[in-house]
């Protein structure tokens, strides 16, 4: 059981997941069917998989869910934007209640059970005989009737399915049809054993019988579904009108489970195919091809659509059905869950096989054995497939982590009394699973920063000549070797001379300092700068962003604002693709070797005596900074004569590193630095090399950084250009 349930738990907020994203389509599109029964669906799976783990507290409220799911589907109840943020604060209790199954629950059992028991009494709202009515549907007069020879013109089509346990729990399926009678005359019934298993599986106490009733009857369709009210919970019933349209088969096909069913067995089980239509079609298409009969092997839908019982447009839909359930079993069989614990022990493994391989290779060079060289070159190869394939394991997808911000969204406008459109892109864009877990806090921050501080009212932005609507717009694309996240607004923009005024009076900068725009924006950042209590447009943008930064930090990632008055502010996150193994390229400094992250290398040059003693090179007419690692980390020794300079690139900015000599490229397993480091600008981390020597990675970002910061601050001070 426990193994089981340890699945519900996984499975359930999936399918959460899934009704939350529904729940926020249906509220745009609310005369969409798809959603709604895409809606019914998650809400009774999850039912469902509680009862069969006993998790009574979440079967029974999601039961109590799926009532007005169901009466929402059956357009008894109209959707409103109450409804909607009920149904939506249901799902957040349904995850609550899941998450104190597993006893992770933020809240004591007490507040839970009160917070259910608000929930349940604002559900009994919508239940029969409600205020939130909708209008009943118009039927079009210009209706199709479903051919049948036991049905008569005046018929209602009746499925119903009975669940498993209604002998157990005391209701017998024969009272329920001889109740049928009172409220019309039967004119056909056909018991359904489809379901019944062999006789030696056979349980006596379970029911496995569906039925297909046409009844004729002058009652409407709230009567006769009465007749089922007891077990209504514990059926599938479907309800067609006499003369019904194509229309209610096709939707009836579509909300049909996800069995493997022939095209026959789909058509009979919605009512639009008698058994009996379909044994005769079947014989026919299996009699002696003869003058006037089907061709061999032709389809059994074409000879049903030929012998006039089933119309095409439902044999196009059962055949659609059948594809979908086909593709959807055939990608669940590609796919297996695995738990993320092993597929870190997995990486750990490649790391160290990663050290090893290097280890081979070094040796096989310094023995210089020819076939011992040639084996190791085979060897790494292997190594670096085993290492891309493992950790193409971990990545995902960043779309999920940006839908997710659609809920918050559409909370805080309802709150804050905007329209904000959030727009995403780049959702297919992939990295490693450990990051992703990651940055969901810093993103949320900067997501609410930008809805409470940034977008403006509507009545503010249409005085200001902008659409009432704003745009918030959360995009994620790959460049060299990281993923950069955007998160932009189209508010107010940051206010540059009151983030300086408020800066210069926390004493985070001195008064007579001049800084760029990027260094003020960057102060946003600097730890106890905040606005809060100045109704601004800036009003609360330095709270929590030093964690933010913080965070971003401890991921090797960096964080850049681009803002412009009157017009938004764009967030620009990058990070690494992966927190565990990179490809880098070594070099050496006194002594000293350091890994360079290989996709921020763009070219070596060698650096010529006369230029040692600047801070910067030229790159083919390119005047480019240079940072040099000794005198940057302070080593010891004298330089050489002759130096090498690895040109890198970081977020569209170039810089050279110089060094004293070049060792190639390298595999490197990152391994985090202590706390004591925490504080080491241009160190990312460190590696082992295959001589069992420690090698420093370096952050190319802070090292570019740290080479502009003076050429920014020149260009920030006129006089000194005119100097």
């Amino acid at each position: 059981m426990d193994e089981l349930k340890q699945v519900f738990l996984q499975e359930s907020n999936e399918q959460l997941d899934a009704l939350e994203a529904l729940l926020l389509e249906l509220e745009a599109r609310p005369e969409d069917e798809t959603t709604l029964n895409g809606i019914f669906r998650a809400a009774h799976t999850i039912k469902g998989a509680a009862g069969m783990v006993e998790c009574a507290a979440v079967e029974s409220f999601a039961h109590v869910v799926e009532n007005v799911l169901d009466r929402l589907r059956n357009h008894e109840i109209a959707v409103s934007t109450e409804l909607a943020a009920l149904m939506l604060a249901c799902t957040d209790q349904l995850r609550l209640l899941v998450a104190d199954e597993a006893g992770v629950a933020d809240l004591a059992t007490e507040e839970i059970q009160a917070r259910t028991a608000q929930l349940l009494a604002r559900l009994g709202e919508f239940g029969p005989g409600g205020q939130v009515a909708a209008s009943p549907k118009v039927v079009d007069p210009g209706v199709q009737r479903m051919p049948g020879r036991h049905a008569g013109h005046n018929c209602w089509h009746i499925s119903v399915r009975f669940g498993a346990d209604v002998l157990r729990q005391g209701m017998d399926p024969e009272n329920f049809l001889r109740f049928l009678e009172t409220v019309g005359n039967i004119r056909h019934i056909e018991t359904l054993a489809d379901g019944m298993p062999a006789a030696a599986a056979m349980d006596p106490e379970l029911c496995y019988l569906g039925f297909e009733i046409a009844l004729e009857s002058a009652a409407d369709k709230q009567a006769i579904e009465d007749v089922f009210a007891f077990v209504r919970d514990e059926c599938r019933l479907a309800i067609l009108p006499p003369d019904s349209k194509v229309g209610d088969y096709l939707e009836l096909i579509d909300s049909l489970p996800e069995d493997s069913l022939r095209l026959g067995e789909i058509l009979v089980q919605v009512g639009a195919l008698t058994a009996d239509e379909l044994a005769e079609g079947l014989r026919a298409q299996a009699a002696p091809a003869s003058a006037g009969s089907a061709p061999e092997g032709t389809p059994i839908g074409e000879i049903l659509v030929a012998r006039q019982v089933v119309q095409p447009e439902l044999v196009a839909a059962a055949v659609a059905k059948q594809t979908q359930v086909s593709e959807k079993k055939a990608h669940d069989a590609k796919l297996i869950r695995v738990p993320a614990d092993k597929l870190d022990h997995l990486i750990n493994l490649v790391g160290e096989l990663v050290i090893a391989g290097a280890a081979t290779s070094l040796l096989a060079h310094t023995r210089r054995d020819g076939e011992l060289i040639e084996s190791s070159s085979l060897l790494t190869r292997l190594v670096e497939e085993i290492r891309d394939a493992s950790l193409q394991l971990r990545t995902v997808q960043i779309g999920e982590t940006f839908n997710r911000f659609q809920r918050l969204v559409r909370d805080a406008c309802k709150d804050l009394g905007k329209d904000v459109e959030l727009v995403i892109s780049g959702g297919e864009t992939e990295l490693d699973k450990s990051i992703v877990e990651k940055i969901g806090d810093p993103l949320m921050h900067l997501v609410r920063n930008s809805l409470d501080h940034g977008i403006e009212s509507p009545a503010v932005r249409e005085a200001a000549g902008k659409s009432p609507r704003g745009t918030l717009s959360l995009n994620a694309y790959h460049d060299a070797g990281n993923i950069v996240i955007e998160v932009a607004d189209d508010g107010a923009g940051l206010n540059r001379e009151r983030i300086l005024a408020k800066a210069i009076e926390r004493g985070l900068v001195d008064p007579d300092v001049h800084l760029s725009d990027r260094e003020v924006y960057d102060l946003i950042f600097a730890p106890g700068l905040s606005t809060a209590e100045q109704v601004t447009n800036l009003s609360g943008r330095g709270v929590g962003m030093d964690v933010v930064r913080r965070n971003l930090q401890a991921l090797r990632g960096t964080i850049n604002v681009d803002s412009h008055p009157g017009q938004g502010t764009r967030l620009t996150l990058r990070l690494p693709l992966t927190l565990a193994i990179i490809d880098g390229f070594l070099v050496v400094s006194a002594n000293r070797s350091y890994v360079i992250p290989l996709d921020a290398v763009v070219e070596c040059i060698e650096r010529p005596v006369t230029e040692h003693d600047r801070n910067y090179f030229n790159l083919r007419g390119q005047v480019l900074p240079a940072v040099c690692l000794r005198e940057s980390f302070k080593l010891p020794g004298e330089r050489p004569t002759r130096e090498s300079v690895v040109v890198v690139q970081y977020a569209g900015q170039r810089a050279g590193i110089v060094v004293d000599r070049l060792a190639g490229e390298l595999q490197a397993v990152i391994k985090p630095l202590g706390a004591i480091f925490r504080h080491l600008q241009g160190i990312g981390g460190s590696t082992i090399l295959g001589s069992g020597e420690v090698a420093l990675i370096l952050d190319v970002s802070a090292l570019i950084k740290i080479s502009g910061q003076a050429e920014q601050r020149l260009l920030a001070r006129p006089e000194q250009r005119s100097a």
